[in-house]
C-alpha cells in the first residue's frame, strides 16, 4: 500500500490513481455534513434549489465535533458512521461531489454511483477524534447552524490521515480484507 498526499478540489484526475487500501494525506477544504444535513441538501436539489457550497469536486466530511475549546480550531472530530447518508451520497455524487469521509461500509447502491461519477469513499480512523481534530487548522460555518455541531462547515485540513475504502474501479477495501483473510459471512 502506498501513501498519497492529496490536495482539494478533487478530480478524475487526481484521483485516477487511487486504489481501494490506499493512505492518503488529505489537504484543502472540505465540508461537514451528517444525517440532518443531508437531508436538507437533499430537499434542496429535489426542489431545484442551489446548495449552500459547490458541489462539484468537493469532499465531505460525516461528522458532528464536539464543542470548540478555548484555543482550538475544533472540537474533537471523529468519523460518524456512513450508512446513514447512503440515501443521500448517490445523488449528490451525480451532482459531482468527488469524495466523502467517513468509517464503515457503503450500500450497493452508493458504490455503484461511486464508480459511474469517479469517486472515492474514504475511510477515516473512528476513535481517533482528538487526533484527527489536528488536522483541522480552519472551521468556517456555512450553513444550518442551528442543527449545532451537524451544521455544514468548512474545514482546512493539513494532511488528514485517511485511507481508500472504495475506488473509481468499484474495488472495496472491506471485500478485500474479507477475501484476504477468508472471512465467510453467515447468510
Amino acid at each position: 500500500m502506498k501513501e498519497i498526499k492529496l490536495i482539494t478540489p478533487l478530480t478524475d484526475e487526481k484521483i485516477k490513481d487511487l486504489k481501494a487500501g490506499d493512505s492518503v494525506k488529505l489537504s484543502g477544504y472540505i465540508y461537514t455534513a451528517r444525517d440532518s444535513a443531508h437531508a436538507r441538501l437533499f430537499k434542496l436539489v429535489e426542489e431545484g434549489k442551489e446548495l449552500p457550497f459547490d458541489i462539484k469536486g468537493a469532499v465531505i466530511y460525516y461528522v458532528g465535533p464536539s464543542p470548540t475549546m478555548p484555543n482550538q480550531v475544533i472540537g474533537s472530530a471523529g468519523p460518524t458512521t456512513s450508512y446513514r447518508m447512503d440515501a443521500y451520497a448517490p445523488t449528490l455524487l451525480d451532482l459531482g461531489l468527488k469524495g466523502m469521509i467517513g468509517k464503515g461500509q457503503r450500500n450497493k447502491e452508493v458504490r455503484g454511483a461511486i464508480t459511474r461519477n469517479k469517486g472515492i469513499y474514504f475511510g477515516a480512523t473512528g476513535g481517533a477524534a482528538a487526533l484527527i481534530a489536528k488536522a483541522v487548522k480552519e472551521n468556517e460555518l456555512v450553513a444550518y447552524e442551528d442543527l449545532g455541531p451537524e451544521a455544514i462547515r468548512k474545514l482546512y485540513v493539513e494532511d488528514f490521515p485517511l485511507t481508500v475504502i472504495n475506488d473509481i474501479y468499484g474495488n472495496d477495501l472491506y471485500d478485500i480484507g474479507k477475501e484476504q483473510y477468508k472471512i465467510v459471512e453467515d447468510k
